[in-house]
């Protein structure tokens, strides 16, 4: 099986291993969850805006009204701003 060495400082070595603890796996089994994790986290997003991709016309022709954040003016916030956002619309501070 093909293996990879990698290359760290002290102190990433040092965050590194204590991430691993926390999961309970070891430092081989962390690192090969997290490359692993990560390219399916890319497969996911692509496949995700490749949706998105397929279906914009018909979302844009049921929901004509509906801006994409892309083309919004600058401080028109979407949902949030609405009052639509986390928090119901009450300010947090």
């Amino acid at each position: 099986m093909p293996s990879l060495n990698v290359s760290f400082t002290e102190e990433e070595l040092e965050g590194v291993r204590a991430a691993a603890a926390a999961e309970g796996k070891s430092l081989k089994q962390y690192l090969h969850d997290l490359g692993v994790r990560e390219h399916q986290r890319k497969q996911f997003v692509s496949g995700a805006l490749d949706w998105g991709d397929r279906l914009r016309e018909e979302f844009d022709a049921a929901f004509p009204t509906e801006i994409p954040p892309r083309r919004r003016a600058p401080g028109h916030g979407g949902a949030q701003a609405r009052g639509r956002g986390h928090g119901g619309g009450k300010n947090v501070a």
